[in-house]
């Protein structure tokens, strides 16, 4: 209990040394009114005639213990929203900080847009905010690197390890009886299994026989993904996971047709454009391609720009032996598509290409870049370790490149074997319009690093160009050629665990060029959505 009161009292205090780096020079007000009103809202709900008696009783279950990750990951990102909420009394502003997870502005650089708080810490609020790679290094503490733990300091100062199961310990108590008492609901026996142990998982940190046990399903009707998962709000070493959920219903129809992808990685894999030696890994046997229509977010995934698609386990070693199971979340991604992709598409993309555009070309190269994932390669070619080992802070971003540009690559070799529909040129046009969507999150995130890294690389290529009437052209033979160039780049530096050249790679191209900016804040002035928010919840769908 010592622990949880120590992780409940902290509120963020960040110093304001430097603040000017990233925090609004104009007034706050007007700067969250207009950011607020880039975010359209949608409303979760899918078809519930679909699911059984029980399945409509679990819902319920899954959704409350879904709604304790998000506090969990207030803790992690911040620490007490309480504390912060009661220094705002503007109303817009106290949306836009739930809607961030704190007073950063995470479409923009995470811009400080609340008065008197500095930039954004590096360390979230995992590691004491005044310290240093250097400290930690030195230090003795046995789980210095770990990621289900936090960092804190004693009394004296010297640094120290709590597990997440102790530092967290009664809200995840809570959060694991609701998935047993889920487990006691259900008929799926699959799903059972796997609800009992993810509660257990929660309260131990040890998450293998639960992720196991979640690839195993595989006639499941709902689905949760829940526990600490992505290490992406880690900024200062990538490595300590954050809590979040989604709770998901399978579309059933669509997942059928996406199954028989899975049996044609290895070809793929073997076909990727790189030297042998960066391409002798197989993918996992078990892999799994599935669509969903999601019903709840929460935490680490619902903080600023919204994930439509979901590529887990994350540990290398069971992406191995079971692959890994790409989860589209269907209508989050119908959303985005034509509340902001098709706005985009009929602003920038040249009259005589924007007919490309379509949801199913969007569809494909969004989970296509969740199955590139599992290609490539996870362990060096010269004994560095793995690739996330040998990257550190470095590697996150540079992943997110390799599966944008793999899933292209993917998507363009299907095409030639009949396996998708074409012409090729929908998928790349779609993927141009794409690109103008997602750089608008801005490149602090790793995925905003990789979009500007396709961006400015394939550019360079002549791979498309800026006509006299400002809009994109993309030129498709040589569209062609520099994915396949990139995709040689990337593999080949995560093959050789080259840290200073991808952290060079990314200060010379992970960014957004002053031309570019402008065509983005030309959206933003005609009031194209840059991402959505959710009306979402037991109510919203009609349960209790």
């Amino acid at each position: 209990m010592r622990y949880l009161f120590v992780i409940l009292s902290l509120s963020l205090v960040v110093s304001c040394k430097d603040a000017s780096d990233n925090e609004t020079s104009h007034d706050s007000g007007d700067y969250i009114s207009k950011n607020l009103a880039g975010y359209a809202t949608v409303r979760l709900t899918t078809d519930l005639n679909q699911l059984s008696d029980s399945d409509r009783k679990v819902l319920p279950l899954l959704i409350r213990a879904a709604q304790i990750m998000d506090t969990l990951f207030w803790m992690q990102s911040f620490g007490n929203l309480d504390s912060l909420l009661n220094t705002i009394k503007d109303d817009k502003a106290k949306q836009f900080v739930r809607i961030n997870y704190g007073p950063w502005d995470r479409l923009n650089g995470d811009t400080s847009f609340i008065a008197g708080i500095g930039k954004k810490p590096l360390t979230a609020n995992f590691y004491p905010h005044d310290m240093t790679k250097e400290e930690l290094t030195k230090s003795s503490v046995k789980d210095s690197l770990g990621q289900y733990s936090i960092i804190r300091r004693d009394s004296a100062g010297k640094l120290y390890a709590i597990p997440y199961h102790i530092a967290y310990k009664e809200p995840l108590q809570r959060a694991a009886a609701l998935l047993r008492q889920a487990a006691q609901v259900t008929t799926d026996m699959e799903f059972k299994k796997y609800l009992s142990l993810r509660a257990d998982a929660l309260l131990s940190d040890n998450f293998t026989a639960s992720d196991i046990a979640w690839m195993d399903m595989k006639n499941n009707s709902l689905d949760i993904i829940i526990g600490p998962i992505e290490n992406y709000e880690d900024a200062l070493y990538n490595r300590r996971n954050a809590y979040s959920s989604y709770v998901l219903v399978k579309d059933k129809t669509w997942s059928q047709r996406l199954e028989k992808y899975v049996a044609m990685l290895p070809e793929l894999q073997q076909g990727l454009p790189v030297d042998a030696k960066y391409k002798a890994e197989s993918p996992g046997a078990s892999s799994q391609l599935a669509a969903y229509d999601i019903v709840y977010y929460a935490g680490d995934c619902n903080a600023g720009g919204k994930t439509i698609a979901v590529n887990l386990p994350n540990d290398e070693e069971l992406q191995k032996t079971k692959g890994t199971r790409r989860s589209q979340l269907k209508n989050a991604m119908r959303a985005k598509f034509d509340k902001i992709m098709v706005p985009i598409a009929n602003e920038y993309i040249d009259p005589s290409q924007v007919k490309e555009v379509n949801f199913d070309a969007f569809f494909s190269n969004v989970m296509f870049h969740e199955v590139a994932h599992g290609l490539g390669i996870k362990n060096t070619v010269n004994g560095k370790g793995t690739v996330r080992a040998a990257l550190q802070e470095q590697g996150s971003w540079l992943e997110e490149a390799k599966a944008d540009i793999l899933g292209l690559y993917m998507v363009s070799k299907l095409v030639e074997k009949g396996e998708l529909q074409g012409p090729v040129e929908q998928y790349y046009t779609t993927f141009m319009a794409g690109i103008l969507r997602s750089v608008r999150f801005g490149a602090s995130s790793s995925h905003g690093k990789a979009n500007m890294l396709a961006f400015n690389f394939f550019q360079e290529k002549g791979a498309f160009e800026k006509t006299s009437a400002g809009k994109y052209k993309v030129n498709y033979e040589k569209f062609r050629t520099a994915m396949n160039d990139l995709g040689n780049l990337i593999l080949t530096l995560q093959g050789n665990g080259d840290k200073d050249a991808v952290a060079k790679l990314q200060m010379e191209k992970g960014i957004v060029k002053a031309d570019l900016q402008k065509d983005l804040d030309k959206l933003k002035e005609k009031g194209v959505p840059v991402d959505i928010i959710f009306e979402q919840g037991i109510d919203v769908l009609g349960l209790k």
